[in-house]
């Protein structure tokens, strides 16, 4: 027999008793009344416990011993309390997203490439999975909703497409929440981020301006958004609205929200737009969304108009390309939304503009920081570029922000910033 054929065969042996011990671990979790979720230490002991009697039953000879204890026991508690064959990309760190086209293409992405990898499922895996994960985040899926965005227990980003409107096989999709950057600091050492640009970031945000996170898909908006988000003062009330909880920021006091599905009857469904209406009766000293896609966009426009200091995120492929879809998006809000009205109101409200992108290495980086200076030119509102990226490096352009006196009252002299005097 041939060394592949034996390993083969060693593989079937240990998945047959690993399938075998999966029985009696669930045999004792039934009867202990032990909720696989919430009580993984639990299961992880009543799977200690099944293997070690299997171990000591084997030394008569009546059963066949277990080869990696450790590794079973791993095993069995992937597949009760956490994600079965997808819990070891779930634990690796240098893993960022995993997605299943079908049962037999799992891709992950690792330092922002993707691969291909050798995990093979079945139909029947990937629909218990997928009904695992939605119940431990409390949303559902049905063919009446047949997609949903949803929040893992480690702060994973879970989105499914159900089969039917996904071709072939229901389309999963999650993004790890991997924080690699949790202040501006981190994204200087990352390569992100220029000392410069940094410190010119941290004081518009502690001078209160009004600041559009823009870029592509995985290009580290939401880690941008939180790294600015924590230098907001500890004296402001924050309150942020998102579709699923994403920004995690160290604050005294702050109010995350998140949007709610349609139950079952059809009602009582909490859109973006409906917390971004909501915040500003709480108080707020900042307000931040997540990302806006859609008619809320306008609620945050007027919401900035009104003096009340924001960010948010957005898609767009440059700074540029960013402001004109800000003077889209509230257009979806009703008929009466003319761009006559929006494209001041843009230009009046967004101060600067941070766009990101993912270089050929797969390098996350700012590629400029651009301000809105308030004006509108022929239907274009005007921009004046503060940082870009020239040659592999984010230098200042000699362009300055808007609202100074913000700058003054804050005691920031932006001058020494970006001439770099200010900045060790």
């Amino acid at each position: 027999m041939s060394a592949t054929a034996v390993d083969d065969q060693a593989r079937g042996h240990t998945l047959a008793l690993v399938d075998e011990l999966d029985v009696q671990v669930r045999d004792a979790v039934r009867r202990q009344g032990v909720d696989p979720q919430r009580q993984a230490s639990v299961v992880r002991r009543i799977a200690e416990t099944v293997v070690r009697d299997h171990d000591e039953r084997s030394l008569t000879g009546e059963v066949v011993p277990v080869v990696d204890a450790d590794a079973v026991v791993d095993e069995l508690v992937a597949r009760l309390s956490g994600f079965g064959p997808l819990q070891p990309f779930l634990d690796d760190p240098a893993v960022e997203e995993i997605w299943v086209n079908e049962p037999s293409r799992v891709f992950i992405a690792r330092h922002g490439r993707h691969e291909l990898t050798n995990l093979l499922l079945t139909r029947g895996q990937v629909e218990e999975l997928v009904e695992r994960m939605l119940k431990s985040s409390g949303r559902r899926i049905d063919v009446s909703r047949p997609f949903v965005d949803a929040m893992l227990p480690e702060g994973h980003r879970l989105h499914v497409v159900l089969e039917g409107i996904s071709r072939g096989f229901s389309a999963v999709n999650i993004r790890k929440f991997v924080l690699k950057a949790a202040r501006l600091s981190d994204l200087v050492e990352l390569g992100s981020l220029s000392p410069a640009a940094a410190a010119f970031l941290a004081a518009s945000v502690r001078a209160g301006l009004n600041i559009l996170v823009a870029g592509g898909t995985q290009a580290g908006k939401t880690t941008l958004l939180n790294c600015l988000a924590a230098a907001i003062p500890g004296g402001d009330r924050v309150v942020s609205a998102e579709e699923v909880f994403e920004l995690r920021f160290p604050h005294p006091d702050w109010v995350p929200m998140q949007t709610r599905q349609a139950g079952l009857e059809g009602t009582g469904e909490i859109a973006l737009r409906d917390l971004v209406r909501e915040s500003l009766r709480m108080r707020p000293s900042r307000i931040i969304v997540g990302e806006v896609r859609a008619e809320e966009c306008l609620d945050l426009l007027l919401a900035l108009n009104s003096g009340l200091p924001g960010m948010c995120t957005l898609h767009a492929n440059s700074a540029r390309e960013a402001l004109v879809k800000m003077c889209t998006l509230p257009l979806l809000a009703g008929e009466n939304i003319s761009a006559r009205f929006v494209l001041p109101t843009v230009a009046a409200s967004v101060d600067l503009v941070v766009h990101l992108g993912v270089d050929a290495t797969g390098v996350r980086r700012v590629n400029e920081v651009v301000a809105v200076p308030g004006r509108v030119e022929n239907d274009v509102i005007e921009t004046e570029t503060v940082f870009e990226r020239v040659r592999g490096e984010l230098v200042a352009t000699g362009g300055m922000p808007p609202r100074l006196d913000r700058f003054e009252r804050a005691g920031i002299d932006v001058h020494a910033i970006l001439s770099g005097r200010a900045v060790s």
